[in-house]
């Protein structure tokens, strides 16, 4: 006895789909109630993340005062340095003239860009 398919539909496996998707829902509602309740209960709790991340704050604050801070590097000369190396340009009559630090600036800067010059003229790039 072997029972073959039909060509209508088959009422008894479409109750059971409806029946097992009737289920799924039913167990869906009940996690969604369930996290409802869960989700009050944890809010009502007191907030401690908030003091341990003040607390590892606070000591990440004095862990940075105590670092010793890096030395910045200075490639040029103090301006005392500079002031005391240099000769002031005096007039006819013995007066020393104001130092004019932009054109110092600017002088040097001339001296730089001549010998970049001068390196490029000796390679015949220019």
């Amino acid at each position: 006895n072997v029972k073959l398919g039909g060509l209508g539909p088959d009422y008894e496996a479409i109750k059971e789909k409806k029946e097992k998707l009737k289920q799924q829902k039913e167990y869906a509602k009940q996690i969604k109630e369930h996290n409802k309740k869960s989700i009050a209960s944890v809010q009502s709790l007191p907030t401690k993340p908030q003091v341990i991340s003040s607390v590892s704050r606070q000591k990440a604050l004095e862990y940075a005062k105590k670092i010793p801070r890096p030395k910045t590097f200075t490639a040029r000369q103090s301006d005392e340095e500079v002031k005391e190396e240099r000769v002031l340009p005096q007039t006819l009559n013995g007066d020393s003239l104001p130092q004019i630090a932009s054109l110092e600036t600017l002088h040097n800067r001339h001296e730089q860009e001549k010998q970049v010059v001068a390196a490029f003229r000796t390679l015949h790039i220019l």
